[in-house]
């Protein structure tokens, strides 16, 4: 095997792992949208965000990694949020 394709089976077990981990992110997606609409809360938390962003970026031990985690995490909550306007559709809809 070569230094490409060990590069590619070490992403993929990545890979595979964040797909484990993000299907586990979203189950819990799900308990705190169903709380904001038993609290009438708004979907989009600003504040929660930002501290969200900040505290995570602290992880990153690679500071030329940090702008691209910083991505990585808004997209993820770029989805998030997404889910849960689809989750709120399909309950105004029952």
């Amino acid at each position: 095997m070569n230094k490409l394709e060990e590069a590619r089976e070490g992403i993929n077990r990545i890979d595979r792992e964040i797909a484990s981990l993000f299907e586990k992110r979203m189950t819990y997606v799900e308990d705190v949208i169903e709380y904001k609409i038993e609290n009438k809360m708004p979907i989009f938390d600003e504040g929660r965000e930002v501290q969200v962003i900040e505290q995570n970026s602290k992880l990153i031990k690679n500071e030329k990694y940090i702008p691209y985690y910083r991505k990585f995490i808004e997209d993820i909550m770029k989805i998030s949020k997404e889910y849960q306007r689809d989750i709120v559709k399909k309950k105004e809809a029952e």
